[in-house]
C-alpha cells in the first residue's frame, strides 16, 4: 500500500515540477531519450516515444497490485454479496477520485498519469463484480468458455498479439513483392487494413481490424486449449 501511495505522488510531482503533460514534454519521455535513446524508442506516434517508458512504470505497477490486492481480498472473502458491495464502493469511489485527479492531470494512458490509475481500477472494480454475480449467483455461464481460452495461456496470447502485428508490419518491407505493375504496399499490415477494413470507415474500420486480431489470437490459444497445451512462466 505505501508503493502505491508514494508511486503516484512522486510520480505526479515529477510530472508537474519538470517539462510538461504534452507527449514530447513530460519528464518521463525526456529520461527515456537520455537512457534509450531515440532509436531504441517506439516510433509509432510519429516520433521517438514510448508510452510505457522507465518513469511511467512506477504508477502501472499500481495496476498490477490493485489486481493483486484485488485477487487476495476476493480469495479471503468468497464471491459473496458482501464482496461484491465492498468491490462496488471501491470502484465508484475511485471513479470520483479520478473525476476529481482529472481536473489537475489529465486521464491519460500514454503518460500513464495517477487520474488514469484510479479511472481503469474504478471501471475493473465495478465490472468484476457484475460478472461475480452473473457467473456465481445467477448461474449464467454458457458464455465463459470463449474467455476461459484466453485465460488458459493469457501470456503466450498477449505476446503472439505483439508478434502478429509487428511481422505484418514488417513483411514485405524489403522483400519481394510478386504482384507485376502494381506498388508495393508499405506493408503487409497497411494492405490488408486499406483493403479489407477501410472499408467501413476509418473508426469502424481500426475497430474490426482490432477485432480481427484478438479473434485470430484467440483461434490459436483455442488450438493449444484444445490440445492441453498450457504455456506458464
Amino acid at each position: 500500500m505505501w508503493y502505491i501511495i508514494a508511486s503516484l505522488v512522486s510520480y505526479t510531482w515529477a510530472l508537474w515540477a519538470f517539462g510538461d503533460l504534452t507527449m514530447q514534454g513530460n519528464i518521463g519521455h525526456q529520461l527515456d531519450l537520455l537512457i534509450m535513446g531515440p532509436n531504441h524508442l517506439y516510433q509509432g506516434e510519429g516520433v521517438p516515444f514510448d508510452p510505457e517508458g522507465i518513469l511511467s512504470t512506477l504508477p502501472s505497477v499500481v495496476n498490477v497490485l490493485a489486481g493483486y490486492l484485488t485477487a487476495r481480498f476476493i480469495s479471503r472473502k468468497g464471491n459473496g454479496y458482501e464482496t461484491i458491495a465492498k468491490l462496488m464502493i471501491v470502484g465508484s469511489v475511485l471513479l470520483l477520485i479520478a473525476q476529481w485527479a482529472n481536473l489537475f492531470v489529465p486521464i491519460n494512458k500514454k503518460l500513464w498519469t495517477a487520474s488514469y490509475v484510479f479511472q481503469t481500477v474504478g471501471l475493473d472494480l465495478l465490472i468484476l463484480p457484475i460478472i461475480i454475480f452473473v457467473i456465481e449467483h445467477a448461474g449464467k455461464k454458457s458464455w465463459t468458455p470463449f474467455f476461459e481460452v484466453f485465460g488458459k495461456n493469457t501470456l503466450f496470447i498477449y505476446i503472439l498479439s505483439e508478434v502478429l502485428v509487428i511481422l505484418m508490419y514488417w513483411i514485405p518491407r524489403g522483400a519481394y513483392w510478386p504482384v507485376p505493375g502494381k506498388v508495393q504496399p508499405e506493408s503487409v499490415l497497411s494492405w490488408i487494413y486499406d483493403n479489407v477494413f477501410r472499408i467501413a470507415g476509418d473508426y469502424t474500420g481500426s475497430f474490426l481490424f482490432g477485432v480481427w486480431v484478438m479473434l485470430t489470437c484467440w483461434l490459436v490459444g483455442y488450438i493449444l486449449h484444445k490440445r492441453k497445451i498450457y504455456i506458464k512462466v
